[in-house]
């Protein structure tokens, strides 16, 4: 059920029918290589809580594009926000959501740069009391179909507009494809390494992606086919509804979060 689909009257009705779960996914709007679209990762984002929500019902929240994306700003077409903005608006969109009478809101990642800043944003949820909770769903697939989806894959590096997210663009919006525009394998794709040493020492920094792959492209996206996609998204569907059934259930963390903040205060 897409929010912004629904009518007054019929939210309610939603919101019931969803028991209270709320999907927020969450993307940026940043370059993929030459050959997919700048919105890849929202068009995957909201593709993946479609199916899950047709598997276990859920309310969709509207396209949250407004995350961590300063390392690409350098590429055109990125939009990237002031840090601080993004944990204000997230937070404010959860309070809208809870206001709605959905009480559990759960984050569903689309865009690898936004790992680190989930896992804050959930953590700042303990800063002050509140009557809803905020889960963070990432989760893995079943062994067997985890060994079966990655059988399927013939490159052994990826991560950005390579075999994976080409293949899933192909099953979701094949048309967007710039099929004539992909880079032959180990020009792009490959990681420089400008930063080896450090990384090799475990030292992080923030310039860490840009000096691997300042093009937006890790992997190579020639072996990737809408069937490779199919197969991936349905799998990851599964794996959602799993966890919003799951979340449904939960009502320990509510009592928790409560029990903590009667604590603090």
């Amino acid at each position: 059920m897409f929010w912004e689909e629904l009518t007054g009257d019929q939210f309610q009705r939603a919101v019931t029918e969803a028991q209270g779960v709320c999907l927020l996914p969450l993307s940026c709007i940043e370059r993929h290589a030459h050959h997919l679209p700048l919105g890849t990762d929202m068009l995957i984002g909201r593709d993946l809580c479609r199916r899950a929500a047709t598997l276990e019902p859920a309310i969709i929240f509207p396209n949250f594009i407004f995350t961590q994306i300063l390392e690409a700003r350098h590429c055109p077409g990125t939009i990237a926000v002031e840090a601080e903005l993004i944990l204000r608006l997230l937070d404010n969109v959860c309070r809208e959501i809870a206001r709605n009478g959905l009480a559990k809101i759960v984050l569903v990642n689309a865009h690898g740069g936004n790992y680190h800043l989930l896992r804050f944003f959930a953590q700042s949820q303990l800063a002050g009391r509140r009557d809803y909770v905020v889960y963070v769903a990432e989760p893995p697939l079943p062994p067997e179909e985890n060994t079966a989806i990655t059988a399927q894959w013939e490159t052994t590096v990826d991560g950005h507009a390579g075999e994976r997210e080409t293949s899933m663009i192909l099953a979701i919006r094949p048309e967007l494809v710039a099929q004539d525009q992909l880079m032959p394998a180990g020009t792009e794709g490959m990681p420089l390494e400008r930063l080896k040493a450090l990384s090799q020492m475990g030292v992080y920094t923030g310039i860490w992606w840009y000096a691997d792959h300042p093009t937006h492209y890790r992997g190579d996206g020639f072996p990737a086919t809408a069937e490779k996609g199919e197969r991936f998204l349905a799998a990851r569907a599964q794996a959602l509804a799993a966890a919003i059934r799951l979340i449904k259930q939960d009502q320990e963390t509510r009592r928790l979060q409560d029990e903590f903040f009667t604590a603090a205060e």
